[in-house]
């Protein structure tokens, strides 16, 4: 599923019920709304009429298209040609010049409900020989001699509180699924995209555990749902994110979302405004650049063609010669910008390196980071090895509450990790990300060391006085 709503430049027809065996065929949005009207609708009624109809009838198609309705389900369409299940397409059929017109006008204007992104499955039926609880095809002749303009009628059969999207962007459609499968220490928007559904699918089944917080970071809760939920529909139960898994979260969210269904619950903005960037090039800022740095810094300790880069969280001229570097030891085009094959590159070397470190590292203050992100939630070796550190840097920081050495990543260690993140100007999530994990053990391995206070240090709720 796409973020937000774009009209696609092609869609794919199966010219038959879902299940029967038939051809595909790809046409252009254009030409298959064409195709659809002239074989529902006749010519000569009325304008407002036409255009209310051919409206009800792009918004159908956009949902199709927009929850991924039949790919969701293990199709390779993204309609049917079939009227029994949804709109009635003819293949080399004459299209009527009227109606031709009116598609090229408004072929990328669509329906939604107020507040909601996706387009309305706006359920309509010929109001004859078969009715339903959308529009009446000849109801809205009636309602059209009645003096009633498109949006009226529209508004006649499915409320008041719709909307009229007008050009709305096009685009081809591409495979919502990601390129590389996401797994523990995953990061970005596809997973937090997968977080929100998974947490809107457990409301129904209540045995998926919720994923706190809903932050992009593939963690132990995270894994957690994504098995759970594996468990329950009857998918190899390895907490990754596959293409199959992917789609059968998307069908199970379309489904308890109802977002097929005239009376769907929809889809706010608030659940899908991106909040990672799909691409990172020279001039970014911010956190996912400093994670991008870290794992370049770690693997340029084991590939020397990589250079040793500073971590400012800024894309600045080193990363992209870093970047290149990388790009070109593992055969990508080395272009310095971070994309989604890039960044499936470093995570997969990233972890390679890992994965092959001595358990005596592993265990120690100067390992790198372990690839896990720990929230709210997270048990294990690990945490408790955060709350140990935590405790000895709270003698020095005294700001910092600290937490009991349990293994389990309590309310009071995530409060515990906020002001040590702020105490050290990262932004104060409560996670343990590669940052937060090089700057802890950064100052527990200062202050252990030592055995004292660096001079300057002081035990303050301020960072301006740690210096």
């Amino acid at each position: 599923m796409a973020i937000l709503p774009f009209v696609p430049e092609f869609i794919t027809v199966h010219l038959g019920r879902p299940d029967e065996y038939a051809e595909n065929i790809t046409v252009s949005f254009p030409e298959y709304i064409k195709n659809v009207a002239s074989s529902e609708l006749y010519p000569t009624w009325p304008q407002s009429a036409l255009r209310a109809n051919i409206l009800a009838q792009i918004s159908y198609a956009l949902n199709r298209v927009y929850t991924e309705f039949y790919r969701a389900s293990g199709y390779d369409f993204d309609i049917t040609s079939s009227p029994s299940v949804d709109q009635s397409f003819v293949r080399g059929r004459d299209i009527f010049e009227n109606v031709s017109e009116i598609v090229d006008e408004i072929f990328n204007d669509y329906i939604v409900r107020q507040g909601n992104i996706e387009p309305l499955f706006a359920q309509y039926c010929n109001g004859t020989t078969t009715v339903c609880d959308g529009l009446s095809q000849w109801g809205s002749v009636t309602r059209a001699n009645e003096g009633l303009v498109p949006y009226e009628i529209l508004q006649y059969y499915y409320g008041d509180d719709i909307n009229i999207v007008e050009n709305a962007p096009i685009s081809n459609i591409e495979p919502s699924n990601p390129l590389n499968p996401l797994r523990l220490g995953s990061i970005g928007e596809d997973v937090r995209q997968i977080q929100l559904k998974l947490n809107r699918i457990s409301k129904n089944y209540p045995s998926i555990p919720k994923i706190t917080p809903v932050s992009g970071f593939f963690t132990e809760s995270t894994e957690n749902a994504v098995k759970e939920f594996q468990r329950i529909f009857d998918l190899a139960v390895d907490g990754i994110v596959g293409k199959a898994t992917w789609y059968k979260i998307q069908f199970l969210y379309n489904g308890v979302k109802r977002l097929n269904e005239l009376a769907s619950e929809g889809i706010v903005y608030d659940e899908i405004k991106k909040q990672f960037p799909d691409v990172l090039r020279q001039g970014d800022t911010g956190d996912y650049v400093s994670i991008l740095q870290y794992y370049l810094r770690v693997i340029g300790d084991y590939y020397s063609a990589v250079p040793i880069i500073e971590i400012t969280g800024v894309y600045d001229d080193a990363t992209v010669n870093a970047v290149k570097a990388f790009q070109g030891i593992f055969g990508l085009v080395p272009d310095g910008i971070t994309g989604e094959l890039t960044w499936g590159a470093v995570f997969d070397a990233y972890y390679g390196i890992i994965n092959s470190l001595p358990n005596d590292l592993v265990a120690s203050p100067q390992a790198p980071f372990s690839g896990n992100y720990l929230a709210l939630g997270s048990t294990g070796e690990e945490v408790s090895r955060v709350q140990e550190y935590l405790n000895v840097i709270a003698t020095v920081y005294p700001s910092i509450s600290p937490p009991l050495q349990t293994g389990v990543y309590s309310s009071a260690t995530e409060e515990a990790v906020k002001e040590f993140q702020r105490l050290f100007d990262l932004t104060d999530t409560g996670i343990i990300d590669p940052i937060t994990w090089d700057e802890l053990t950064d100052q527990y391995t200062q202050i252990t060391e030592s055995g004292k206070r660096s001079e300057g240090q002081y035990a303050s709720n301020t960072a301006s006085q740690n210096t």
